[in-house]
């Protein structure tokens, strides 16, 4: 395997890590970036750019990363918070007062971060047009029902959250997500990272697909199959997790170029593994002397919000504002480690007890939905480097 980029003196296990994805686990085209207290360890790519193709995976590739996009999106609510510009505590509808509408009236800003606020599902799901479309995707869900009431459970709001978030910071800001996103984060840290991709950037991002999972080696055990509980809730229409699923439909095609310029803040995020690095470093700490978080608001990034059974996945989760945090179904560095996987594989987060923001970017998607095999081998390689100290 032609692997390019570099790996500092002591991080060469994420390297031998990186290359048996593509030995073992049928890695197609990928890249990997680790910081470690503001600097970049780690910035690795190999592979093809598209799924089903033999041009090489460049330097400046980027992919779409699906449900990473949220942890991106999450910074914004956290951060106009952080100026003052947002209570978190206060009704949505303060800010939205259409939101208010079948006993949404209490649900709280918090509530959206944390995958509260009931409404993962619509009764009417969206046509791609109409979710990439603000003012219907908002009239939409602000006229839906809760499924529970606000705030009493949590469940994954897979495509609502664009719709949530993105008509919050509409409202509160004037701007588009996409727009405060490219002006206030992306810009500031010198980010290839957009939610909607701009038209001029299109001829650097690959075609992605699925890819099939490997056989297990000889002797090499059973192969693991999802629980009975989770495979019913996919196989069943009437179940919230199809339905959450469903709220686009007919499903994408996430190599449309409609799609991709697409302002979801929940899943047309495009990126690169080390903007990804370097969006979850600057949260830790400065980064080339930028800084987003106090810490005050990183602390609120990684404290427990929701947790338990989920509504939606099924399986237990954790979340905090915005932020998946460490747990068996979703394994990160640590217990203090909070980001956001994408269905399908790619991973962006930070530990802040060692200092380590890692992003993970692949072409080759997964049936998983959290912990992928493929992030899950780079983690495993990051956390004994920084266990041996």
């Amino acid at each position: 395997m032609d692997v390019q980029g570099s790996a500092a003196a002591g991080w060469e296990p994420v390297r031998e890590a990186f290359v048996r994805n593509f030995e073992q686990r049928g890695e197609r085209g990928a890249a990997v970036a680790v910081y470690r207290d503001g600097r970049k360890v780690v910035d690795l790519w190999a592979g093809t750019r598209d799924v089903d193709g033999e041009a090489p995976w460049a330097v400046d590739t980027a992919q779409i990363v699906r449900s990473v996009t949220k942890g991106v999106a999450a910074a914004v609510p956290l951060l106009l918070h952080q100026r003052g510009q947002l209570d978190l505590d206060a009704p949505v509808g303060t800010y939205w007062p259409e939101f208010k509408a079948r006993g949404k009236e209490r649900t709280l800003v918090r509530h959206l971060l944390a995958h509260q606020a009931g409404v993962p599902v619509l009764d009417r799901p969206l046509t791609l047009a109409e979710a990439a479309d603000p003012a219907v995707s908002s009239a939409a869900i602000a006229a839906q029902a809760p499924v529970w009431q606000p705030g009493a459970d949590h469940g994954y709001h897979p495509h609502t959250y664009s719709w949530l978030i993105g008509g919050l910071v509409q409202r509160v800001t004037g701007r588009s997500l996409r727009r405060w996103v490219a002006e206030e984060i992306a810009r500031p840290l010198g980010l290839d990272l957009w939610i909607g991709l701009p038209e001029d950037e299109a001829h650097r991002i690959g075609r992605v697909g699925p890819v099939a999972e490997p056989a297990p080696a000889a002797g090499g055990g059973l192969k693991l199959r999802p629980k009975r509980a989770v495979a019913d809730a996919y196989a069943d229409p009437g179940s919230l997790t199809r339905r959450a699923f469903a709220a686009i439909t007919p499903v994408p095609d996430e190599n449309d170029p409609a799609y991709r310029a697409a302002e979801l803040a929940g899943s047309t995020g495009i990126s690169t593994a080390r903007a990804l690095a370097r969006f979850y470093a600057a949260t830790l700490g400065p980064v080339d002397g930028h800084r987003m978080f106090a810490p005050a608001t990183l602390a609120m990034a990684r404290t427990q919000e929701s947790a338990g059974p989920d509504r939606v996945l099924v399986v237990p989760t954790r979340f905090g504002l915005g932020y998946m945090l460490h747990c068996p179904s979703s394994p990160l560095l640590g217990p203090g480690s909070f980001g956001h996987p994408g269905r399908g594989g790619s991973l962006g987060f930070a530990d802040p007890e060692s200092g380590v923001a890692l992003g993970y970017v692949t072409n080759g998607l997964r049936q998983n939905v959290t912990a992928d095999p493929r992030a899950q081998a780079l983690i495993r390689a990051v956390k004994g480097i920084v266990t041996a100290g």
